[in-house]
């Protein structure tokens, strides 16, 4: 597919594609998309900060590569490695004649042998790709360095190969779950959108579009609950995710009303924190009620 003329001509395909994004979200992947320009994405768990760098991949056609941040990620993990035990066993194969020779030890360091980690597969396809870097917070500062300076220019040095650019960027989509503040000189480099919690009418919307089959009326008692539940003190917030994942839940058990039973048999849908469930169980009445009365 190609790229959409317009703000709108977005928002519509990433409907079709189910996802539903506001103005903003939309205005702000069209210029990332429109520019090369990365975007990075803030917010809290669960608002579809991942989900729109997939359907962004899916509805126009190009292949999702995801590089999944954590604590101690190095540079080979996200760029290459080289494939140690073909190496090796290609050693075992050569006579002893050949391993003398340069120009074999050479084609030990050539493609054949190279494994691409996400950032060099993501070089290589460059704009038939989209590049998911998720939980940049969750990475340490190094590696955030290094990573802007790929971001910088999208081209990677491999000493024994050479230098490999991208003609034209893939699409870069960062998130972030705000576990630590993340550096100026990376958010200077890219475009920048909070994903907040979506108003009830709006969280209906996702509801009905993501799982189109669940009756109106129980999307709405759901969502009305979660919006509660968000009003409580609970360590981990349940996110859209979750609640698309409640009403999921109890319209698979043949539910079409929501009320303190049936909540609490289905709460490992919504909450996934044990202490969370301790205050939730204390409140569920007033949920519930609350949900039933919207």
């Amino acid at each position: 597919m190609e790229s959409p003329e317009t703000v709108g001509a977005l928002t519509e395909i990433l409907r079709q594609g189910g996802y539903l994004a506001d103005r903003g979200l939309a205005t702000a992947m069209f210029v990332a998309m429109s520019l090369n320009r990365p975007l990075l994405l803030e917010g809290e768990v669960g608002v579809g900060k991942t989900e729109i760098a997939k359907v962004m991949a899916s509805v126009f056609g190009r292949k999702l590569i995801r590089l999944q941040c954590y604590e101690g990620i190095d540079t080979n993990q996200a760029l290459y490695e080289w494939d140690y035990a073909r190496q090796m066993l290609h050693i075992r194969a050569l006579s002893e004649h050949q391993a003398a020779d340069a120009e074999a030890v050479d084609k030990l360091f050539g493609p054949k042998f190279l494994l691409e980690r996400p950032l060099l597969e993501a070089v290589r396809a460059g704009d038939q790709a989209v590049l998911l870097i998720d939980e940049i917070d969750r990475a340490d500062d190094e590696f955030e360095a290094f990573l802007l300076e790929v971001l910088s220019d999208f081209q990677i040095s491999i000493p024994e190969i050479g230098t490999i650019k991208a003609e034209t960027p893939p699409l870069v989509v960062l998130t972030s779950n705000r576990t630590r503040e993340l550096h100026d000189a990376l958010k200077r480099r890219c475009l920048y959108h909070w994903i907040g919690y979506p108003t009830p009418e709006r969280e209906v919307e996702i509801v009905l579009i993501r799982e189109p089959g669940i009756p109106a009326v129980l999307a709405r008692k759901v969502v009305s609950a979660v919006q509660r539940l968000r009003e409580l003190d609970l360590a981990k917030p349940p996110g859209v995710a979750e609640t698309i994942d409640w009403a999921r839940t109890l319209d698979f058990l043949g539910e079409t009303d929501l009320d303190a039973s049936n909540a609490l048999d289905t709460l490992g849908a919504v909450v996934k924190d044990r202490d969370d469930l301790d205050v939730v169980r204390d409140n569920l009445q007033e949920i519930t009620s609350g949900a039933r009365d919207s």
